[in-house]
């Protein structure tokens, strides 16, 4: 085992002072501050590990072969002001599996905004509750690049929510390379949902911000040359999170839950509105079409994060993803400060699916589900083709105990049916966003869910952290395979599956 660049040594065992659980692998500093997102299953680590040989139990199955990566929020200096988890800097924690065997490591991305405050040995970045300072970044907050992670062009691209600067991480070791850019783009800064096309092996990208073009979209090749990128009119400054595609359009979104720009220019705080009076849009646009080539479809209200799968039907372009009726959940009385963050993270969604006739103009939508659900993933090798399958974090909402965003259960869709099988982390146990693993040499012609299903987990009750792998045609029956974590590894956002070809070579 290596460790590396930890804060300062703790004592070897958890120690519980005050009700509030002590790890040695944590910066002292979080037991300062008041605030769930810094505590229990979300408290950072400081410390990057290398480990090969891990504890298994079970078998894990020897076409098991690639890397499971996950990126997530990890805050290193103690925050200037209100913490939120949007604001911690950026971690990807990496499984390794190959032979039957696994290994671990974990990582920093190493950001610029980092390394400065690595520099100033402080925080030095005001977080997404305010006030943004534009002096710091043309951001007005601290671009952490803790959001999603994907193999694409030879290495690791992480990303940010907010539309940032991605870079470039060595698939080996996880150390950050340098800006992953464009060969022959003017400029930077990538949406987090950009998406690897599996099939051609393109990016598939947009931007967005608060000035016109308030959204860009554009392909790059296999090898991170750009060729097209357009201008996409809106209305105003958007907050689309995720993007779709078929093998001949990709789907854009213009949402009615954003900000006021004027508040956010004259007072410095974003302050967000989901207007249910405006219809949410789809724009659907030809791959490397114009931006006279979109065709847009309204539907009824809603925000959607993260979409499942896109396909060509006919006349017809279909979209499964998990839709949100209520993006910003009213607060609770008694949580002070923070309550509109907490509010906001209290995710609402369930698994939906919308229909777009290019003839007609005619839409169709309804739910496949109305269990609360999100984190939805699917298997790459077929998106932009019909796909049936789908795999979810269940997210319970406040009155069943929900009072900070988590994930208590896996659950696999059958989305033209709607029917689900689940299987519950168990009491106490919380977990990751799951990925897909095709099994070595898979493709459209393989069965859709041949393969192997990967999520991370942390119990409270020893604060143990496993790799679960279950076989995809049988979630419900648990875990083939627990492979056991080094350390605690905190909660996260966005994973991601690299065969083992990409991974280790043919």
């Amino acid at each position: 085992m290596t460790r590396v660049k930890t804060l300062r040594e703790f004592p070897s065992t958890e120690r519980c002072l005050g009700g509030v659980t002590h790890f040695d692998d944590a910066p002292e500093w979080i037991y300062q501050l008041d605030n769930p997102y810094l505590h229990g299953v979300y408290a950072p680590t400081s410390d990057e590990l290398s480990v090969e040989g891990l504890d298994i139990e079970g078998e894990l199955p020897r076409d098991l072969v690639g890397g499971y990566f996950r990126n997530g929020p990890n805050p290193h200096f103690q925050p200037m002001n209100r913490y939120h988890p949007f604001d911690g800097d950026g971690m990807v924690h990496g499984v390794y599996f190959r032979d039957g065997n696994a290994a671990y490591r974990n990582r920093y991305v190493q950001t610029v905004a980092l390394r400065e405050e690595h520099e100033a040995c402080r925080s030095t970045s005001p977080g997404v509750m305010g006030p943004f300072d534009y002096s710091i970044s043309r951001f007005g907050i601290k671009d952490t690049s803790n959001t999603d992670i994907f193999w694409y062009a030879g290495d690791l691209m992480s990303l940010w929510y907010n539309a940032g600067d991605p870079y470039r991480l060595d698939s080996q070791t996880l150390e950050t390379k340098a800006y992953f850019d464009l060969q022959g783009r003017q400029q930077r800064r990538l949406s987090a949902h950009s998406k690897v096309d599996w099939a051609s092996g393109e990016l598939l990208f947009f931007d967005y911000g608060d000035d016109p073009p308030f959204m860009t979209y554009g392909v790059a090749d296999p090898q991170g040359k750009l060729l097209h990128e357009v201008a996409i009119d809106l209305p105003g400054p958007r907050l689309p999170h995720d993007i779709g595609f078929t093998t001949h359009y990709a789907v854009l979104h213009d949402l009615p839950f954003f900000h006021d720009i004027d508040v956010l220019r004259k007072h410095k705080y974003r302050v967000l509105s989901f207007h249910r009076d405006i219809p949410t849009r789809f724009g659907i646009i030809p791959r490397r079409g114009h931006s006279g080539e979109i065709r847009w479809f309204e539907c009824q209200p809603c925000y959607i994060l993260h979409v499942t799968n896109c396909w060509e039907d006919g006349d017809w372009v279909v979209m499964d993803g998990c839709r949100s009726l209520n993006p910003m959940p009213d607060a609770v009385p008694g949580e002070g400060e923070l309550a509109s963050m907490l509010a906001y993270m209290r995710l609402e969604a369930n698994a939906y699916r919308w229909r777009f006739n290019l003839m007609t103009g005619e839409v169709r939508e309804g739910d496949i589900d109305d269990l609360n659900t999100e984190f939805n993933k699917s298997n790459a090798i077929f998106h932009g083709v019909k796909s049936r399958f789908s795999y979810h974090q269940r997210i319970p909402l406040l009155h069943e105990g929900g009072h900070t965003l988590r994930f208590t259960g896996l659950v696999k869709y059958n989305n033209d049916t709607g029917h689900r099988t689940e299987w519950d982390y168990g009491p106490g146990v919380f977990g990751s966003e799951a990925v897909f693993a095709p099994k070595p040499g898979a493709d459209r012609h393989s069965g859709e869910d041949d393969g192997y299903v990967l999520t991370l987990v942390t119990s409270s009750e020893d604060w143990q952290s496993h790799c679960l792998v279950f076989d995809a045609t049988a979630v419900e029956s648990g875990p083939v395979a627990r492979v056991k974590m080094p350390h605690r590894v905190p909660f996260g956002f966005h994973a991601t599956w690299t065969p083992g070809e990409e991974l280790y070579g043919k």
